[in-house]
């Protein structure tokens, strides 16, 4: 992984260090959480209850039998909320102890209202001394600990309130069956939602160890495995002890397609992406490659591979990308013709069209070779041949793009290569920041 990876449990850049010895500015990453504002939403509903209880409890304040007592109450609870009304804005802060305190000031406010006010005014209807505020205990629970918790907070403050009218009264029970649903289903659905999260942060985690597994196996292929394929190759021509260097050449090779494959393919993008190249003795980078993150023309890359056998097409303006972009794109220009050369044989002509679109660039590589047969793009994808795979299709797809394959038997293949110019600059900036944090 690089050094700009996202720790997508905490909402943490890890890279942010790495990035600000480099000189750049870290990217801002927000924390993935969807209790978040569930917290900040209990805040909320806790200040808000407080206050419409106060109100009630003033209204009320003669009639009831010992309002000292009733005030001092309501004094105490206004104290606590003081005292701890930040305690709801995380889970962090948010302990077990603070919620059993919590939920004891909610119960013991229940029962007191039998002690400071009328039988009358109970039996009546009349409010408990914390009225609704007692629900935001309860939903700190069903937050905290999902619906399991909120079963058990909830049933303590359905037997208060049942103690405290004495008879299941009808508006009693419906307030009682209200606060345990709305708990329970409240609670539920925030375990649903934290697996998602965790299923989502591991699905982010798997992505991004993936493209990076891509970005090396692309570099291996366009380099390494082409100098031992060379090697074998020459071996052989030469014969002697060279032709015992190139067969271990070969086998390393072997081992070490085998290897790629077996640690990519399994996670790597949709079925289909395959390969047809073989090693080739094209240089690794392409033509003419370009740094830095301005705009390149995307012809001064491409137009390096005009030559015997290869004709390049462009239009008379030019045609700017991402220099990353760019480059990644000229790089799977070359492994296209390398497939040209290989396949085809020397022999074989190419013809490279650029066109520039409102909102894509659009290189398309065409041969007069003698096809691909089907099915066999899938056969090389499981030698693990990554020409296709990676090289090309890989690299598009970085880029949000795409790759295109129309190949009739004895008729040769065209490869279309799109870029879309939007995405292009936003994945070039994160493929240059990929490779300087390696």
């Amino acid at each position: 992984m690089t050094d700009t990876d996202t720790d997508t449990d905490t909402g943490t850049v890890r890279g942010a260090p790495a990035a600000r010895r480099r000189g750049e500015r870290p990217a801002k990453v927000l924390r993935m959480s969807v209790e978040l504002p569930l917290w900040r939403a209990l805040t909320g509903y806790r200040i808000l209850t407080l206050l419409y209880a106060l109100f009630l409890f003033a209204l009320a304040y003669r009639r009831y039998d010992h309002p000292l007592g009733a005030a001092a109450y309501m004094g105490a609870l206004t104290l606590w909320m003081a005292l701890t009304w930040r305690r709801t804005v995380s889970a962090e802060r948010c302990t077990r102890q603070f919620l059993a305190a919590d939920l004891a000031f909610a119960v013991g406010g229940i029962l007191l209202t039998p002690l400071v006010d009328s039988h009358a005014r109970i039996m009546g209807g009349g409010p408990t001394l914390p009225s609704i505020w007692t629900a935001g205990a309860v939903l700190g629970f069903a937050i905290k600990g999902g619906w399991r918790w909120a079963a058990v907070a909830s049933s303590f403050v359905a037997v208060a309130n049942l103690v405290e009218r004495q008879v299941p009264a009808r508006d009693t029970v419906h307030n009682v069956v209200l606060v345990w649903v709305a708990s329970v289903g409240i609670g539920y659905v925030v375990e649903v939602a934290r697996s998602s999260e965790r299923t989502l942060a591991r699905a982010l985690q798997i992505e991004a160890a993936t493209r990076e597994r891509e970005r090396l196996a692309r570099d291996i292929h366009d380099s390494v495995l082409q100098v031992l394929a060379m090697v074998q190759r020459r071996g052989n021509e030469i014969g002697g002890e060279a032709a015992d260097l190139g067969r271990m050449a070969g086998e390393q090779e072997v081992a070490l397609r085998t290897l790629v494959a077996g640690g990519l393919l399994p996670h790597a993008g949709p079925p289909g992406g395959a390969a047809t190249a073989v090693p080739h003795q094209a240089g690794d980078a392409p033509p003419g490659a370009a740094s830095g993150s301005g705009p390149c023309d995307v012809r001064a890359l491409l137009a390096p591979f005009a030559g015997r056998g290869v004709t390049f097409s462009e239009p008379g303006a030019p045609v700017e990308l991402p220099a990353a972009a760019a480059a990644e794109l000229a790089a799977a220009v070359s492994a296209a013709l390398d497939n040209v050369r290989v396949h085809a044989g020397e022999g074989a002509r190419a013809w490279i069209l650029v066109e520039d679109e409102p909102e894509a660039v659009l290189v398309t590589v065409r041969d007069d070779g003698p096809g691909i047969a089907e099915g066999r793009l899938a056969d090389a994808e499981r030698e693990g041949r990554l020409g296709v795979a990676l090289s090309i299709r890989g690299r598009l797809r970085e880029l949000g793009g795409s790759a295109r394959w129309v190949s009739v038997p004895g008729q040769g293949t065209e490869v279309e290569l799109t870029v879309p110019k939007q995405g292009a600059s936003v994945a070039s900036e994160g493929t240059r920041r990929g490779k300087a944090g390696a």
